[in-house]
């Protein structure tokens, strides 16, 4: 990589951009790395070995981001979720240590100034600052649910138990919520809520705090929060190309999964007419109970909708036999797509999501009605939100197990697409569309907290 970059030539303040090696973690921060780096900082985009397995990196040369991995590589077995979070943090924060280490040992390379790490990986916070390097997390989920989540932390609030019906629950300044639209933890639940509210040990020592999300989204809670902290939304963090179209060659993340091919998938869209297909996808992670599986296959066989489904292929078993070759005639079901592209085709209606993040603020950014179906961690309060609070959305209801039905799937998505609140939804939709590309468009909030740190960091 060379020493000069966008900026007419002149040396620049290296950065570290550290990143999670799981898909959702790695998309945003690649495009905050983009984004620094079209400002004129040098940027080294930083995860692990293990992201290779199934992703493949591929930034523009333009942007001059150099690509490194360190190993997290385990030797001895992992045999539960808690080995997995203790193993993971002992080997890549020596891997972490040995490669900042390198940096400031070698002649031809500019040591860091600044790292930039992922949030869940507090750890890496000590290991900038016992080499005297400053550095600032990066949260990849909602201010809302970072404020649930350190009042947690703080000891000032307790997420009670999902069978305990409570009359309402206030935690200022947000609107009163139920147990249903707190942050949830199905799996190994202390387990998983220790890892998450850990993120916010990193508060008390940051300058800079970044979030991936703007202003006008959560304007209440973002006040309430820059009052005590130093909170930076710097976001949308999606591909230029679908909000400001200031970046050059930026029209995807730069993640490319092995062997996907997307071209069936267009050809298939280009067929179909204006605002008639439900596009369903649930993430890279989640994985659905069997009868949630049928639920959804016995609404898609019986609807009169086109649709599309993205189904990863260890998901797809549980479909019920013959399901694809009986609803070829309206429908595709595929292992993966391109989603940007999916929600930004005119023939998309709505989107059927389990309301992770980044899918959220992807569709928002775009525009597009949200059908939710949430299921652990954040998508439940990302639901509430979608339903409640901005209102571009239908959140269905669950029944007793867990499961959203056949008839529950039906009179949500009708809601979204063919109800008295249609055109509500959908302006409202657009006009938080608007507010996204405002936010990160040259002057907007996003782009000024940017640039704000770009101007620290090099001040001439």
């Amino acid at each position: 990589m060379s020493n000069t970059t966008l900026n007419g030539g002149r040396r620049s303040s290296h950065v570290v951009l550290f990143a999670y090696p799981k898909q959702g973690h790695l998309s945003p921060m690649l495009q905050f790395a983009k984004r620094l780096a079209s400002k004129g900082l040098r940027i080294t985009f930083l995860t692990t070995t293990s992201t290779t397995k199934s992703l493949e990196i591929d930034l523009p040369a333009s942007y001059q981001i150099d690509l490194r991995f360190i190993s997290d590589v385990r030797t001895e077995p992992i045999l539960s979720l808690k080995d997995e979070h203790e193993s993971f943090e002992a080997v890549v924060s020596k891997s972490f240590g040995d490669f900042i280490d390198g940096t400031l040992r070698s002649s031809g390379f500019d040591p860091p100034r600044f790292v930039i790490f992922d949030s869940v990986m507090p750890w890496a916070m000590d290991v900038a600052r016992v080499r005297g390097i400053d550095s600032a997390p990066f949260f990849t989920e909602s201010c809302v649910v970072n404020h649930i989540l350190n009042q947690v932390y703080e000891g000032s609030f307790s997420i009670p138990p999902v069978e305990n019906v409570a009359a309402g629950i206030s935690i200022p300044p947000l609107p009163v919520l139920q147990t249903e639209d707190l942050p949830y933890f199905s799996y190994e639940p202390e387990l998983v809520l220790k890892f998450m509210t850990d993120q916010f040990s990193s508060f008390k020592n940051a300058k800079w705090i970044f979030v991936n999300t703007f202003d006008q989204l959560e304007m209440k809670v973002v006040n309430w929060m820059t009052q005590k902290w130093p909170i930076k939304t710097i976001g949308p963090n999606i591909p230029s190309a679908y909000l400001d179209g200031r970046l050059k060659d930026d029209k995807t993340y730069g993640l490319n999964h092995q062997n996907l091919n997307n071209c069936k998938i267009f050809q298939w869209l280009d067929s179909k007419e204006i605002a008639s297909v439900i596009y369903l996808s649930f993430g890279s992670l989640v994985i659905l109970p069997e009868e949630q599986v049928n639920e959804l296959a016995r609404f898609f066989k019986d609807t009169n909708f086109s649709f599309l489904w993205v189904l990863r292929e260890s998901e797809q078993e549980k479909l019920p036999n013959n399901f694809v070759q009986q609803t070829s005639h309206k429908g595709l079901v595929v292992k993966w797509c391109c989603q940007l592209q999916v929600l930004s085709h005119k023939a998309v209606s709505c989107f059927v999501t389990h309301c992770g993040w980044n899918s959220t603020i992807e569709a928002l950014s775009l525009g597009v009605p949200m059908v939710a179906v949430p299921q652990w961690i954040d998508q439940t309060t990302n639901a509430k939100f979608v339903a409640d609070v901005w209102k571009v959305g239908a959140r269905v209801k669950m029944n007793d197990k867990g499961i959203a039905t056949k008839l529950e799937l039906e009179a949500s998505i009708r809601h979204v697409s063919q109800g008295y609140r249609q055109n509500e939804i959908k302006q409202n939709s657009i006009k938080l569309r608007n507010l996204a590309k405002e936010a990160m468009d040259e002057g907007g909030s996003s782009d000024k907290n940017i640039e704000q740190f770009v101007k620290e960091l090099d001040p001439f």
